[in-house]
């Protein structure tokens, strides 16, 4: 399943480096792709968890754009 989220904060591949870590920590996430230029992150997953990756981001600085 692939999920796409728009967030903020994202200024640098620092960061972009710093959600690809942070939400591989979930087993259920195969792939993290970060545009730095757009905040956009997608993330291919076994199964839908959302919520979850929405909550992974939040706690990595990263929440959604409103």
């Amino acid at each position: 399943m692939k999920l796409e989220f728009t967030v903020q904060n994202i200024k640098c591949g620092g960061c972009a480096s710093a959600i690809q870590t942070g939400l591989r920590q979930d087993i259920r996430v195969r792939d993290v792709a970060v545009d730095v230029p757009t905040g956009r992150v997608t993330v291919e997953t076994e199964g839908d968890i959302r919520t979850e990756l929405s909550a992974a981001l939040q706690a990595l600085g990263y929440p959604e754009r409103a």
